[in-house]
């Protein structure tokens, strides 16, 4: 019986050591230590770029979100204030809203009297402050969404140099572990580059679709107002 057992165990030895090979896994934290120094540097970089576009993402979209409510009766109540000359009223009334909408309209009322074309102009300068203000900071994405791809590209470049530089020295024989580090490098930047680079560019169009509602509904209100001033009163 004993004797039978030890055979068993040395087949299956031997079975292990010719055939069977044992399953290696990699993790991400390995993946960016295995290609060095530069690889470190140029993922730690990307990461920094990605905290800063989500930092940016979700910044402007709760300010886009709170410029965007709406109130229905709000041009309503407007339009009775300023039918039955309450302008206080109706300024009160656009301070405490206090939306970009809201601020057009006080821009407006607060120049009942003069030309419509000077109101007009008032509303439009206006609103291009309130366009810059939702806008603040959407550039950077922009620009990480470029920047991103091309700094991981950068990392394939020195990856590359790498590699060539340790098959130079090789004498001869090149082994494919010296040349991990650099292959390592090469790949790692250019996928987290890639990642970085799509998240910035979704986020950045995302805040362009959102931040032009918001728009297009200043520009809405900012007619309907001047509408009322143009009908008789």
């Amino acid at each position: 019986m004993l004797s039978t057992l030890l055979q068993d165990t040395a087949q299956d030895a031997t079975a292990l050591a010719e055939g069977e090979s044992v399953e290696k896994t990699l993790s991400i934290i390995e993946l960016i230590t295995t290609g060095g120094t530069a690889g470190i540097v140029i993922i730690s970089l990307l990461f920094v770029l990605l905290i800063v576009a989500l930092y940016i993402y979700f910044e402007r979209i709760l300010a886009i979100k709170e410029a965007s409510k709406k109130d229905a009766n709000f041009m309503n109540q407007i339009k009775d204030y300023v039918s039955n000359g309450k302008i206080d009223s109706a300024q009160n009334l656009c301070a405490q809203k206090n939306t970009p909408v809201s601020r057009l309209i006080s821009k407006g009322i607060s120049r009942i009297g003069k030309p419509l074309e000077d109101i007009n102009t008032a509303i439009e300068n206006a609103g291009r402050l309130e366009i810059y203000s939702l806008e603040k900071n959407v550039s950077v994405l922009a620009t990480i969404s470029g920047a991103a791809p091309m700094i991981g590209f950068l990392g394939t470049v020195i990856g590359m140099i790498l590699s060539i530089f340790e098959i130079a020295n090789a004498g001869g024989s090149i082994d494919i572990k010296t040349l991990a580090d650099g292959l390592y490098t090469a790949m790692t930047t250019t996928v987290g580059g890639l990642i970085v680079g799509i998240v910035a560019y979704i986020a950045y169009n995302h805040l362009v679709v959102k931040t032009d509602k918001v728009v297009y509904q200043m520009e809405a209100h900012s007619l309907e107002f001047l509408d009322l001033l143009n009908e008789p009163m």
